[in-house]
């Protein structure tokens, strides 16, 4: 348990030595008020934790927070020559993924569950927490591992059905789209007639 309180601690400590906008903030407030921004950014998450449980757009707050540290580091992980990073974010995304899905369609029901931002922030923050019991790696490990490989043959077959199909109806609506431009242009509206000039020759006297 220790182990594991040193791990985040540390990762927090980085994260507070690093050059970003978070720590510039916090520079500054730290110089104006003298108080470590260590115990500033405990004290931004105990408000964090106060408004997901009573305040007003916790929803909101809720996904930031399993963006955007995840979209920086990503980021990081993208830039960097190690492959391990991106594998452990790349994990992190499909699960995220599979999750916002699933929580479209019970959302309806898991709004009136008491505490139910703080619930989905904690799990957010499991998912991404550098440990070995990292909620993202356990799930995609023992739940979307092995159904994807039960059913990768037939998902790849639906996938390219449904791609060519997609190809085939946008072959047939351009098809369709340019026999019509060519039918509107060759059948035209009529010409009107030329009007007739007058004649130069005499016109015929007349008899009474």
């Amino acid at each position: 348990m220790f182990t594991i309180f040193a791990k985040i601690k540390d990762r927090v400590e980085a994260f507070l030595n690093e050059k970003n906008i978070v720590t510039d903030c916090l520079n500054k407030i730290e110089e104006k008020t003298g108080i470590k921004k260590r115990y500033l950014a405990l004290g931004a998450a105990g408000v964090t934790g106060a408004y997901l449980l009573f305040g007003y757009g916790a929803s909101l707050l809720c996904n930031l927070i399993g963006f955007v540290y995840p979209a920086y580091y990503s980021i990081k992980a993208i830039e960097s020559p190690d492959k391990e990073d991106d594998t452990q974010w790349l994990t992190y995304w499909v699960i995220y993924g599979f999750f916002s899905v699933g929580e479209f369609f019970s959302d309806i029901f898991l709004h009136w569950f008491p505490f139910y931002y703080v619930c989905k922030c904690l799990f957010l923050l499991w998912c991404m927490a550098p440990v070995s019991w990292n909620g993202s790696q356990i799930l995609y490990r023992h739940v979307v591992r092995p159904c994807f490989l039960k059913h990768e043959a037939r998902v790849d077959e639906m996938v390219n059905n449904i791609g060519g199909k997609a190809i085939s109806a946008a072959e047939n609506a351009t098809r369709e789209v340019l026999q019509t431009l060519v039918r509107n242009r060759t059948i035209g509206p009529a010409e009107p007639e030329a009007r007739r000039l007058p004649s130069s020759a005499p016109a015929e006297p007349t008899v009474d």
